[in-house]
């Protein structure tokens, strides 16, 4: 139900208005109605006060790169219980990558995933059209259809498209319809059988090693069709202090290039392996403290502009096999708020540019009206104790599927309420 509401007392940070004050929001039918120092909004009989002393009030949080696994792989994820772990983790906004089966790379099935997110998702679903048909890297999907049914990206991503030619056309597509390519950018030749970071560390464990020029060699050569073709590049995932380079390039150039990185690359590294937890397989893979080192200053500085979960879901069966032979990926839906706080406490990351990073940011890249408390704007929010101390465990887990290697870890900051068009969404660890 859509209330009418005052949120009282919290600190209303919002890096698309520059605002970063202490006062009070007032929301009606939905929307945001006024911005005040507290006090100021008079408070009349019936209207419902939510207390945010000591909380922090921002924009409702988009993740532009999350796996609802549906249709077709429903007992891994479906919309509706992706969903519930996006509020749990304050996102009112979520884009869902193409890999389902039937793979979405037509109309009909982004008018499906859509209509289903209006029957069961708990925030905002945008789909994101598939790159090529099938995935197969072979002839582009139907790319201005998929559009005109409310995609809001295309992209192949888990399967990286090894023919510059038919990317190329891509980007040329992509640019017609006003929307960017999110780029899986690896080398699958080069990666080969590799699973986990080609150094030391997989001699070590006798694994086999994924380069880091698998991910250097594509990005640069997107980054190239990207200047050729003159627009908008997305690199998804970046994890390599070289691809970075090539990145700052870019953008130093001026190219229409964006870029993302995932919690887990920011805060994990290649020696968490050392035990051969399947959980904290991934693709890319978690690379050397160097890298991560770099990632964080250059997501500090804006040259990364995005924070994206990744979230991947998969069962237990995928999981629970030798290293090699496991799925990648991570769940993150609900840990990508604590793991990043993390480098706004330690100082590593601008508190303003952690929440654009978060808000403002995946707006601008889905071109979507959101990431704002602008008065008149949806009142999308998310509301965040920054203090409070919190253990991730199973049974707080709203995902359908476990593989995550977070369980049991005590966190330091938490989300308290989402708020999506003025409803309430999910309040102190219930998902309404």
């Amino acid at each position: 139900m859509i209330e009418r509401f005052i949120i009282r007392g919290g600190k209303i940070i919002d890096p698309a208005q520059d605002i970063d004050f202490t006062g009070d929001v007032l929301v009606e039918d939905g929307k945001i109605k006024a911005l005040e120092k507290p006090g100021k909004i008079p408070v009349s009989r019936g209207l419902k006060i939510i207390d945010a002393k000591k909380f922090w009030v921002l924009p409702g949080l988009i993740d532009v790169h999350v796996h609802l696994r549906e249709p077709g792989f429903e007992y891994k994820e479906t919309i509706e219980t992706g969903t519930k772990a996006a509020v749990a983790g304050g996102f009112t906004s979520i884009a869902c990558m193409a890999n389902t089966l039937p793979v979405n790379d037509s109309p009909s099935i982004t008018a499906y995933i859509r209509e289903k997110a209006r029957q069961s998702a708990s925030c905002r679903v945008f789909p994101v059209g598939a790159l090529s048909k099938g995935l197969k890297g072979e002839e582009l999907a139907e790319i201005g259809g998929m559009i005109g049914e409310g995609a809001k990206a295309i992209s192949d991503d888990g399967i990286p498209v090894m023919n510059s030619y038919l990317m190329r056309k891509g980007l040329d597509y992509a640019k017609a319809f006003g929307v960017a390519i999110i780029d899986h950018a690896e080398d699958s030749s080069l990666v080969g059988q590799g699973v986990m970071n080609e150094s030391i560390f997989s001699t070590e464990l006798g694994l086999r090693g994924n380069p880091q020029a698998s991910e250097e060699i594509m990005v640069a050569r997107d980054i190239a069709l990207c200047r050729l073709t003159k627009s908008r590049l997305h690199i998804a995932h970046i994890s390599t202090a070289v691809a970075l380079e090539h990145l700052k390039r870019a953008k130093d150039e001026g190219l229409l290039v964006t870029a993302e990185v995932s919690p887990h690359h920011l805060t994990l590294t290649e020696e968490e392996i050392r035990n051969y937890d399947t959980n904290f397989k991934v693709a890319p893979p978690l690379r050397s403290k160097k890298d991560v080192l770099t990632l964080r200053k250059a997501l500090a500085h804006g040259y990364i502009d995005i924070i994206a979960s990744d979230h991947a879901p998969h069962s237990v069966n995928e999981k629970a096999l030798e290293f090699d032979q496991a799925a990648n990926g991570i769940i993150g839906l609900q840990t990508t708020v604590p793991l990043t706080l993390g480098l706004v406490r330690e100082k590593i990351l601008p508190l303003k540019r952690w929440i654009e990073s978060l808000t403002i940011a995946p707006a601008k890249l889905l071109g979507i009206e959101y990431g704002t408390l602008k008065k008149g704007s949806q009142a999308d929010i998310t509301i965040i104790d920054p203090n409070e101390q919190w253990t991730f465990s199973e049974a707080l887990n709203r995902s359908k599927s476990k593989n995550s290697p977070f369980f049991g870890r005590t966190f330091r900051g938490k989300v308290k309420m989402t708020i999506m068009g003025g409803r309430i969404v999910f309040e102190d660890g219930i998902v309404n």
